[in-house]
């Protein structure tokens, strides 16, 4: 058995969880953990001195709790799926020729060290600020953001961590978000699935 661990990153809005899930359905054996999940419970994120809540850095976000998961994962990726109603296709216990795939995504996932070591496959979608800006706003967020949040924490947060990001990473594929969906997935999708089946080489 192998396994591939592949990185959705990229900023709010992008576009990273619809290709996520797009990912998922047409991987055979594969599941996602999102970053999403793992916010901190609003009362204790630190708020600024505009009065902005802090949450698009990692201070806001449950990592050790992200990477629990991540390992569980990694211990038995057949009882991770099995655990989450998800039956793996065509693998047994006994069966060594299966891929295993971990999607993750999140928008601080590759800033993260010891969660960015683990990604064989990395990829960042992004957009220009007027459309981010625009795809915020027609969101409904718990809680909701305030007036001039966007301008005010998270594009220049995005900034920066996107500096930081690149600065200790490499080997990030960058996509265009305003492309077609089905145009990125399959893009996406094939260079998954290559190095599925150069993986699948390796174990036969």
């Amino acid at each position: 058995m192998k396994t591939l661990f592949v990185g959705v990153g990229g900023m709010t809005n992008g576009g990273k969880s619809t290709l996520s899930k797009g990912l998922h359905q047409q991987i055979p054996n594969s599941c996602i953990i999102a970053q999403d999940s793992y916010f901190k419970d609003d009362a204790v994120v630190p708020v600024d001195s505009n009065g902005f809540k802090q949450y698009d850095m990692l201070d806001a976000l449950h990592m050790d709790t992200m990477m629990s998961e991540v390992e569980s994962w990694r211990r038995d990726p057949q009882s991770f799926l099995r655990q989450r109603g998800l039956n793996p296709q065509h693998a047994t216990a006994t069966d060594d020729t299966e891929v295993f795939v971990l999607i993750v995504e999140g928008f601080l996932i590759f800033n993260y060290r010891p969660l960015n070591e683990l990604f064989d496959k990395r990829y960042f979608m992004e957009i220009p600020y007027d459309v981010c800006k625009r795809r915020r706003s027609s969101r409904v967020y718990t809680p909701p953001d305030p007036p001039g949040y966007f301008d005010g924490h998270v594009w220049p947060m995005y900034l920066k961590n996107r500096q930081e990001m690149e600065s200790m990473v490499s080997g990030i594929v960058f996509l265009d978000g305003l492309k077609p969906k089905e145009e990125l997935l399959n893009a996406v999708c094939k260079d998954v699935c290559q190095e599925i089946e150069r993986l699948r080489g390796k174990l036969q």
